[in-house]
């Protein structure tokens, strides 16, 4: 683990934030101490990250709405829920996590998301989007029914988030189920790439005006001070002001159509505002929205003028805002590059093709073909399953949809993938982005799983290519002929051949892999880029005098029975290689054929081990897992001596 980076003049710089352990500290502070606390959060944030980068503009915009919080409740005994986390840096700092921050995202050191493992202020897991709602509403519920002291809960939603299918099912519950959810609603128009959809478009015009909202807040303080609004009639008294704001707005409040009480729009980052808001409707009984204006990047002037080129921008020059490069090289592209130009090539040539992503166009590089043909590109917002249903839909009518989403974030479309795809055998390409160990992002988002848990669908092609050239065959595969759902797995980060543009894509067979190495004795068989590693390991091997055979399978469904075979009749040891979880995988699929047609070879099997793998940079975490090549070479070395290893 790396060591604190403290620094002597850090009191000095920072002399209000350096005396926060925990935000008791934080509520021994005179109100008008808060907007030095924000600023010196902000100022804190901005130095650190462009040293040890993270998830920037999100949590500079929600400085007010955390400090605010932790002013206002008891927390930990008050719970507060985030949703994602990218906003919750400045929580972090509060909660006693401030001289560990320079460990952030790194191994060993600070998770980049909230982590109730490292923290008793962090209540719930949050990496994925839209569950903040259903997770606090749960709290809420069982502070209820366990008859504890008034515990306030708030769960606190970005505007991309509340779109979520999941935010819908948790404000459809909260509105009937007896709770006292706080919903806070940080609405900063912003996701990772611009807001889509009719719910943006909603929350951009619900302020009916300035004037109603103000006099309807100002009526309610001081009908609350005269005893005269109390929880026996809040029901009428509810119902009078939707009919009212329905009338003066012309449109009805869609939170208070769901008699969940309303307040604001407000300015979100006026401190004193929030927290006198705070403190007049923390203790109401029901469940309560607080709709807060924020600006993602705020206070720093480059995140506030491309807050999306400022979510993770890596290292950049603090005082200039200069974005430092990471200095890749020259023409080797990411993966998820090669995939945009070569889907908006295929896309000129074949009018069927279109391509669907669920707020990701900048993160799969979707956006290429966007802006280039942009009627045929749709982005659904943060909603993994509509867009496979979506696409589903679109392939039924004779159109070829590629769908462009992150392998953990497809874990919430699996039953679109098999209701209404697979059962069809429609024809879908899923190109899963950011598959196998994804690096500092960490637990909730390493694309570990998918292989697992989606080979056992009847009818569906899994594969995975070892490079750029095999990725841009398989596209063009996976249009050629009427296979049903094709699925691509590809890494995050870049690939290794500087020249894929000038290689021709070629229809390939399905379920064929090839043979790149001949050797004697000993099989490997791999799946997808891990198999570079396993080339250099079979290459140090064989200057060892270990002979090795070398297997890119490119599929694990179907998988290349003539291959199999041909290993199996050699009566080798087999070593089996993916970047995925080894039970449920490329291994077991292996170890599953070899049992099934009579063959007992010795089989190890390299991959994911049954844990969730922390955060880390990816030559790290692979090293953890024994799954980088000297591991690859310590297997091979060991298989050849007749050692047993894991299998």
């Amino acid at each position: 683990m790396e060591k604190p980076d403290t620094r002597p003049e850090e009191g000095e710089k920072y002399p209000l934030l350096k005396a926060i352990d925990s935000p008791a500290d934080l509520r021994r502070l005179p109100q008008s101490a808060l907007p030095a606390v924000c600023s010196e959060i902000r100022e804190f944030l901005i130095n650190s990250l462009s040293k040890n980068p993270g998830h920037f503009a999100s949590s500079m915009g929600a400085v007010e709405i955390t400090v605010a919080l932790h002013y206002v409740f008891n927390t930990p005994y008050d719970r507060i829920v985030w949703d994602v986390g990218h906003q919750a840096y400045g929580h972090k700092l509060l909660t006693g996590r401030r001289d560990r921050f320079s460990t952030n995202r790194k191994f060993g050191g600070l998770s980049g998301f909230p982590n109730p493992d490292e923290s008793e202020y962090d209540t719930f897991t949050a990496g994925h989007a839209s569950n903040s709602i259903s997770a606090a509403l749960g709290m809420a519920v069982a502070s209820k029914l366990r008859k504890e002291p008034r515990r306030n809960i708030v769960a606190v939603i970005g505007d991309a988030s509340i779109s979520g299918g999941l935010a819908f099912e948790g404000l459809n519950n909260a509105a009937i189920t007896p709770n006292n959810l706080l919903i806070i609603l940080n609405d900063n128009d912003m996701s990772i790439d611009r807001n889509v959809g009719a719910l943006n478009s909603y929350l951009t015009h619900i302020n009916t005006t300035k004037a109603y909202n103000t006099f309807r807040y100002k009526l309610y303080r001081l009908l609350r001070r005269m005893h005269l609004v109390g929880e026996q009639s809040k029901g009428f008294i509810l119902r009078f002001n939707n009919s009212v704001k329905s009338l003066l707005g012309k449109q009805q409040n869609i939170f208070e159509g769901l008699n969940i009480r309303y307040f604001g729009p407000f300015d979100g980052h006026d401190i004193d505002r929030v927290v006198r808001v705070l403190n007049d409707i923390k203790d109401m009984d029901g469940p309560r929205i607080l709709h807060l204006r924020t600006i993602k990047g705020k206070g720093y002037r480059p995140a506030e003028q491309d807050p999306a080129k400022w979510h993770a921008p890596g290292l950049f020059d603090a005082a200039s805002g200069k974005r430092i490069s990471d200095g890749g090289a020259s023409g080797v592209a990411k993966w998820q590059d090669v995939f945009g130009e070569t889907l908006l090539a295929m896309a000129r040539d074949d009018r069927r093709i279109v391509g669907i992503t669920a707020a990701m166009p900048s993160g799969t590089s979707m956006s290429i073909m966007q802006a280039a043909i942009p009627e045929r590109v749709f982005d659904v917002g943060i909603s993994e399953g509509h867009a496979v249903t979506f696409a589903g839909g679109l392939a039924k009518e004779g159109m070829r949809p590629f769908v462009a989403i992150y392998s953990s974030f497809t874990q919430r479309a699996y039953d679109q993938i098999i209701h209404d795809v697979a059962i069809q055998r429609l024809p879908v390409t899923l190109c899963l982005d950011r598959a196998g160990i994804v690096g500092e992002d960490g637990v909730t988002h390493h694309g570990v799983f998918d292989m697992c848990y989606l080979r056992p669908i009847p009818g569906i092609i899994i594969s995975s290519p070892m490079d750029e050239l095999t990725l841009r065959s398989l596209m063009l595969t996976s249009v050629k002929g009427n296979h049903g759902p094709f699925v691509i797995r590809y890494p995050r980060g870049k690939g290794n051949d500087s020249d894929w543009r000038e290689k021709k894509p070629q229809v390939i067979p399905v379920g064929k892999g090839r043979k790149l190495r001949s050797g004697k004795y000993m099989a490997v068989l791999s799946i997808g880029p891990i198999g570079r590693w396993v080339a250099s390991a079979a290459i140090r091997a064989e200057a060892e005098g270990i002979s090795v055979a070398h297997y890119d399978m490119i599929f694990l469904k179907p998988i290349d029975e003539d291959i199999l075979k041909e290993v199996a009749g050699s009566g080798s040891p087999i070593i089996t290689v993916e970047d995925g979880m080894r039970e449920g995988g490329l291994g077991s699929a292996v170890v599953e054929w070899m049992t099934a047609h009579g063959y007992h070879p010795e089989i190890a099997r390299i991959g994911i081990p049954d844990c969730f793998v922390a955060h880390g940079k990816v030559p790290e975490l692979m090293k953890l897992c024994a799954m980088d090549e000297d591991a690859i070479l310590t297997a091979i070395r060991e298989m050849s001596t007749g050692t047993s290893i894991q299998s």
